[in-house]
């Protein structure tokens, strides 16, 4: 049964909460589309009609269609699954805060506007798997990224499919998880992140089991005896790198193989080199959500077990520092979205409670808008450095409408040292030519922006731009012209 997001991040307890704990709530999705274009509508997707939204959404999709024309369009214009996740979600107050493609795979990461300035050390990688690792067709897409100071790690992958390539996809994953590295010190394998998110059209099946005794199950809804025979249960009782993560209980209907437009699974006679048969695609859990903690560990990890003076040391060490900065996830609902039929897939979701301690509470940047604004005249911007980071001369400020969709979503910017006309030790003055203001007007926000960061790193209280003079002028002079044109049509 479905649960209903609001109930799903009120109502669990975490053990008992820390006064000094936010908690944030954490929304992920993985849909093979099979190269189909958006529908229409994606509130039920995201449950948009809960009260309480989450603050993060993780938007994992396979099978983007890739044609070569398309793909280098979708390159320069953003594809239409990205513009319709963000014309859905700009205006509840979310931006696009990374994402990546890499041909059929897409992963997208959405964030309330309060959490940006926190969002820090973003970086993006991928890995093909295909055609002997020259193709994108399957491998994996990430996005890392410091969430309030926690390091977060988000894994879409698309693996082999088949029945009998169960340790194959296996060894694709330890190989994305080999492959994939990022340049920081920290964290700079997937693994070393304090919390790993692994999902996608995995493609594992079920074995064993006949079509009569799986739709049997299915339609009873005896989902338990299906699951000793799922190839990634099975799979992780012998491989080790598989133990390190987690999943729900797969209380719901195998989200693959359905006819288009149909709850019912695969009717099709198919079509093989010798003509037809009558075999059908058994359902299957493909599409999978995944995760992993990290366990707390000592800078004395790596010491030699043998020194018993090292090992007190490492054990006094964590005993010290396990509450510094404390992470606690939660998977809270775990379900298929069974209205959707433009793919053979239906879209998985999973919606996460995470609890942390916050490493920062304070953006790095404060900017604000001095005094009135409209394209009557230049404006100024003030913006001082609350803490030192690596401020650099291709720093931008950009002026954005109250609703915007992403970080390239600006109507104008400033650079922060060629644009300067004054400064202290503690404040610094740029301006915005008033050509580059809109003439009418609207609400807006500043966000300034490291390069070196990659991340909007402050962001300024909405103001409002005044409509200038010359658009009231033309709006009174449009205004006459329509009263005198009823006039003589009257």
């Amino acid at each position: 049964m479905e649960l209903d997001l609001s109930q799903a991040l009120n109502s669990v307890s975490l053990e008992q909460k820390d006064s000094k704990m936010d908690t944030f709530g954490l929304y992920v999705v993985t849909w093979n589309v099979a190269t189909a274009e958006p529908p229409d509508d994606v509130n039920s997707l995201l449950q948009l009609d809960s009260l309480k939204k989450p603050d993060l959404y993780v938007i994992g999709l396979q099978e983007v269609r890739a044609a070569p024309l398309k793909f280098v369009t979708d390159l320069a214009f953003e594809d239409s699954w990205s513009h319709i996740f963000m014309n859905t979600l700009a205006p509840l107050g979310y931006i696009k805060v990374s994402s990546i493609r890499m041909q059929g795979l897409l992963l997208l990461f959405f964030s309330k506007l309060e959490h940006v300035p926190f969002i820090r050390d973003i970086q993006v990688t991928y890995t093909r798997t295909g055609l002997y690792g020259y193709w994108g067709n399957k491998g994996g897409v990430s996005i890392r990224l410091s969430f309030y100071g926690h390091m977060l790690c988000f894994l879409n992958c698309h693996l082999t499919a088949h029945m009998n390539y169960a340790s194959q996809r296996v060894d694709e994953f330890e190989y994305i998880l080999d492959a994939q590295t990022f340049d920081t010190k920290n964290t700079p394998r997937i693994l070393d992140h304090k919390v790993v998110f692994w999902f996608g059209d995995l493609n594992f099946r079920i074995e064993d089991h006949g079509m009569h005794f799986l739709r049997s199950c299915i339609t009873s809804q005896r989902f338990n005896l299906l699951w000793p025979k799922d190839q990634l249960t099975m799979m992780k009782q012998k491989e080790a790198t598989l133990q390190k993560f987690e999943e729900g209980p797969l209380d719901f209907q195998p989200s693959y193989k359905f006819d288009l437009h149909s709850d019912n699974y695969d009717s099709r006679v198919q079509k093989t080199w010798f003509g037809f048969n009558g075999k059908k695609r058994k359902p299957a859990w493909c599409d999978r959500i995944l995760w992993r903690v990290k366990p707390w560990s000592s800078p004395t990890e790596k010491a030699n077990e043998d020194d018993h003076n090292e090992e007190e040391s490492k054990k006094q060490l964590q005993e010290e520092h396990k509450d510094e900065f404390p992470l606690k996830l939660m998977q809270v609902d775990y379900t298929s979205k069974m209205e959707y039929g433009i793919s053979d897939h239906k879209p998985v979701v999973s919606i996460f409670r995470l609890e942390l301690k916050k490493m920062y509470e304070t953006p790095l940047v404060q900017v604000s808008a001095e005094g009135e604004w409209s394209a009557d005249f230049d404006a100024l911007i003030t913006y001082s450095l609350l803490q030192t980071f690596p401020s650099s001369s291709w720093d931008w400020i950009g002026l954005y409408k109250v609703g915007f969709k992403s970080v390239s979503d600006y109507i104008t910017y400033t650079w922060v040292k060629d644009d300067q006309v004054s400064f202290s030790d503690e404040l610094f003055q740029v301006y915005v030519n008033k050509d580059e203001i809109p003439v009418l007007g609207g609400e807006c926000v500043l966000c300034y922006y490291s390069s070196s960061l990659q991340c909007i790193v402050g962001i300024s209280q909405p103001f409002k731009v005044q409509e200038s003079r010359a658009a009231i002028e033309e709006g009174l002079v449009a205004e006459n012209i329509n009263r005198l044109d009823e006039t003589v049509a009257g």
